[in-house]
């Protein structure tokens, strides 16, 4: 509740701009509790306090804002500038192993899911950069995985008003199999509608072989 009456503050004192310059700030791996702050402004605009719209855009550019400067700073400075000055950014070690290994088990796709692992979201960026992956892919991941963390935890408190925090706790515990479900059932809803597309293309190539 102390976590929850500062957020509360802030929005206050600060209005809308309290959603860019947090989120930003925690992508660069300062302490802010962004999904929390998410929820409680998704509320808001529950209430009527705030418009959702302008909510989803200013946590979308502020989260994009954090990662893609996480990236240029990965890309340009490299592993050893990460080890040397990691901790002033609260980049351990081991955390730093952490996200090695999740993206040897996922790939560049971590960079999408990697918003809904604690400890690991912070990080993705930087590891992108440091493994020189290409910026358009990164981008690709990157801007289309925040979106769907900011419309799903903004989406929590407009939906579900007062009743945000139990469903955001819920939400916290299974976020990663939520997601890994919704967009197996997108793929699976695209791969059907478009079959035989996918198919003569593959037909194609096959006789092209």
């Amino acid at each position: 509740m102390e976590m929850l009456r500062w957020i509360q503050e802030l929005f206050a004192s600060y209005g809308y701009s309290v959603l860019f310059f947090g989120l930003l700030l925690e992508f660069i791996a300062l302490p802010f509790p962004g999904e929390t702050t998410m929820a409680f402004a998704g509320f808001l605009s529950y209430t009527g306090k705030l418009d959702f719209m302008t909510l989803v855009v200013l946590a979308f550019a502020g989260t994009t804002s954090g990662m893609t400067i996480t990236y240029f700073v990965g890309l340009k400075a490299g592993m050893p500038f990460i080890q040397r000055y990691g901790k002033w950014f609260l980049f351990s070690p081991a955390k730093l192993e952490k996200t090695q290994r999740w993206f040897e088990r996922y790939g560049s796709f971590l960079i999408s899911i990697g918003y809904f692992i604690p400890g690991v979201r912070h990080f993705t960026g930087y590891f992108a950069g440091i493994i020189a992956l290409p910026f358009r892919k990164f981008a690709l991941y990157a801007y289309g995985g925040a979106l769907l963390w900011v419309l799903a935890f903004l989406g929590i408190g407009k939906l579900f008003g007062p009743q945000w925090m139990g469903i955001f706790h819920l939400f916290e515990l299974y976020a990663l199999w939520i997601v890994s479900g919704i967009l197996a059932i997108a793929a699976l809803i695209f791969l059907y509608r478009y079959r035989r597309g996918i198919s003569a293309r593959l037909l194609r190539r096959k006789v092209k072989g």
